[in-house]
């Protein structure tokens, strides 16, 4: 098993990124670039979080061996040693025969190769988070219509950002150069890059875990009410509801520039083909109304018209890009909100049943599977969304608070090794004197699993003005996806590095001669930069502490909602305005989609009672026809023949109709013209560039026939 576990380990994470990207991103839209990029960051972090573990019992192993080699070299006798020394150094073998063998553990990882892959790892985030990233994150929004320009935009942008590291590395050499007492190698001046950007890190990392601690199990705790989750579900959907009227008025006004532009710029015009790339960036349905005027051969420079810049165009591109991405993403969205309040609605009806089967208002569609009819019933399906789904969340709430409380103490205990009063280190520990490894490993995947669920929640659930903000469904555009593999990779080695601490596996917090984990090693030694070591990396994370009360008063939310953004609290007279909103929100689609159903539900019943009686009646007419063909086909002449083939029988009034088509004059009619979208009325051509007739009425006489 040596190194399996490893290799076992970077597949499963790898599929575990690849399937985290494909519900958040799109693999069909989205530029590969940015795919890869994304997946490459998650990835990597992924692999810091599984592999530690593996790195810590690898660890404590290799420090058994030290151990045991220690105490087995000691000297049983000596010539110069006086007679009482002999006496007491005589007990040395027995001492030695005492001392427990060191069992190698199950996923041991062979020397040297840890070092390498930390390495590998870490500075690839790096590359990552602070110089590849930024770069391709603003080759992504720019609105270029060539790689040159992207690029060129891209680089102006990030001219600011890396110009300041390159203000700072250049004054740290300078400074390190001049002062006479400081002669720094690379090693150290590695490890005061290290440091810097472990220090920006835990800055950002104990603002979202003291409201993950805390908001993670509130959360599961409140899904268990489900009249809460029902008011707090309403209160989204009127929310929602402005978001996506707002997505769809800028929608229309970044089609309405579009239209005019495609109007100013004609075929031969050298910037038609810019207008041809933000045309297939609009909606399938503005392509239709805004085609190309292939009809209009008239050259450009004939008129002294104003026509619009490259970098106008760039800058629209830009618009397009946005405004398309956010409306799809709020309908998206609007689409699982509804779903969701529906079913809640579901649960809330049904908590009062005597029959105990669970009863949906909409029931689906599709035809019941295997697992429905035989697993899932709905007797089994009451059980669970009415009684033991509630009870589930309330023991996982009570679990993970008193897995935060354990945080937050240790987090601020952390630094005393005598005693030990960090929990975690306690529990690692006793687990070392039995050479428990498979238990170390289990305790400290959970410990960085919690840790990360805090924090990397948070960021899934923090929203800035919609230019970053991660949703789900594949709607997160691509600014967003590479904004949070920049987060991860900035978080995810001092979040480690923090874990290390709270088990007293770095010699920097417990000050102990003892063997170091290869992820340690990589980070460097803190002596160059002792008052951080000593000072910011104890003491700042006791403002955990701080965070979490005032998460757990909503000081946030209050704050917030003072400032204008609305935000759910029970005792505003806003979030009840909002929430009866969003409840009739609610009751409208339930009508819409209610009505909808009946039609269909009409429409199937009328063909299953009239279908049978309508193809009876058309094979007796086929019959007599037929009848009447061949027996008058024997008294007729051959015209008559001839035009007795073709007769058709019906009553009077289908003779009068088909008589009336026939003379009636053809019309040039489009159902495109009669709409009430602006575009196409100002417009007036069809996607192939032909005319359409417009007539003032807005109904015709055959519309139906």
């Amino acid at each position: 098993m040596s190194g399996a576990a490893l290799g076992i380990e970077i597949v499963v994470v790898f599929f575990l990124a690849l399937v985290l990207l494909h519900r958040y991103g799109d693999f069909k839209k989205q530029q590969r670039m940015v795919l890869f990029g994304t997946l490459l960051a998650w990835y990597l972090c992924f692999l810091i979080v599984f592999i530690l573990p593996l790195d810590v019992s690898t660890t404590i192993y290799k420090q058994c061996k030290i151990d045991q080699e220690d105490q087995t070299s000691v000297p049983t006798t000596s010539p110069s040693m006086p007679n009482q020394m002999m006496a007491n150094t005589s007990v040395t073998p027995t001492k030695s025969s005492t001392v427990k063998p060191c069992h190698k553990p199950w996923s041991y990882i062979p020397d040297g190769i840890m070092p390498v892959f930390w390495r590998v790892v870490y500075w690839t985030s790096q590359c990552l988070t602070w110089l590849l990233l930024p770069f391709m994150q603003s080759y992504a929004r720019s609105g270029g219509f060539s790689i040159t320009g992207k690029i060129k935009t891209a680089l102006i942008e990030n001219a600011i950002y890396y110009g300041t590291y390159l203000l700072i590395f250049g004054s740290l050499l300078i400074y390190v150069a001049v002062h006479p007492t400081w002669h720094l190698s690379w090693y150290e001046l590695q490890t005061i890059g290290i440091t810097a950007a472990n220090t920006w890190g835990l800055f950002l990392l104990v603002l979202l875990l003291g409201y993950g601690l805390v908001e993670i199990p509130r959360s599961y705790w409140n899904a268990s009410r489900h009249e809460h989750m029902l008011i707090k579900t309403y209160f989204k959907a009127s929310k929602l509801m402005t978001e996506k009227a707002d997505a769809e008025e800028n929608l229309e006004d970044t089609m309405e520039e579009v239209r005019k532009v495609s109007e100013a710029i004609k075929y031969n015009h050298p910037l038609r083909k810019c207008v041809d790339t933000i045309l297939r960036k609009c909606p399938v349905d503005y392509q239709e109304k805004m085609g190309r005027n292939m009809d209009d051969y008239e050259d450009f420079d004939d008129k002294l018209n104003t026509y619009p810049s490259e970098r106008s165009l760039v800058k629209l591109h830009k618009q397009v890009i946005y405004a398309v991405q956010r409306h799809n993403r709020t309908k998206v969205q609007w689409q699982i909100l509804l779903q969701q309040a529906i079913h809640l609605e579901d649960v809330s009806k049904n908590e009062s049943s005597l029959s105990h089967q669970f009863i949906h208002s909409f029931p689906s569609p599709e035809p019941a599977g295997w697992l429905s009819r035989y697993v899932y019933t709905p007797a089994v399906e009451w059980y669970w969304e009415c009684l033991l789904k509630r009870w589930l969340y309330r023991l996982l709430s009570v679990a993970l608070t008193l897995f935060s409380v354990a945080v937050v103490w240790s987090e601020c205990t952390f630094f005393s090794t005598q005693p030990v009063l960090s929990l975690f280190a306690v529990f690692i520990q006793l687990a070392e004197r039995d050479y428990n490894y498979l238990y170390i490993e289990m305790a400290c995947f959970i410990t960085i699993f919690f840790l990360c669920i805090c924090v990397y929640s948070t960021v899934f659930r923090i929203r800035v003005f919609n230019y970053y903000y991660l949703a789900s469904h594949h709607q997160t555009d691509a600014y967003s996806l590479q904004f949070s593999g920049m987060l991860f990779c900035r978080l995810t080695p001092p979040l480690c590095l923090n874990f290390l601490g709270l088990i007293h596996m770095d010699s920097a917090i417990s000050h102990k001669a003892k063997e170091q984990t290869a992820y340690t090693s990589i980070m460097g030694s803190m002596h160059v930069l002792s008052f951080i070591a000593n000072g910011f990396y104890i003491y700042y994370p006791m403002l955990i502490v701080i965070l979490c009360i005032a998460t757990y008063f909503s000081l946030g939310t209050r704050c917030l909602n003072l400032l204008g953004f609305q935000q759910f609290m029970g005792d505003s007279e806003m979030t009840s305005d909002l929430i009866d909103e969003g409840k009739e929100l609610i009751r409208r689609e339930k009508r819409k989609r209610q009505r909808i159903e009946d039609g269909e539900n009409r429409r199937r019943e009328w063909k299953e009672r009239y279908g049978n009686q309508r193809e009876d009646y058309t094979a007796r007419n086929m019959t007599s026809h037929e009848m009447k063909e061949t027996s008058y086909s024997d008294s007729v002449t051959p015209i008559n023949n001839r035009q007795a083939k073709y007769s058709r029988s019906g009553n009077r009034a289908e003779r009068d109709c088909i008589e009336l088509l026939e003379d009636a004059e053809p019309l040039d009619f489009s159902n495109d013209s009669l709409t009430d979208d602006p575009l196409d009325t100002q417009a007036g051509r069809h996607a192939g560039g032909r005319y359409l007739s417009i007539s003032s009425s807005r109904s015709r006489i055959f519309d139906d026939v």
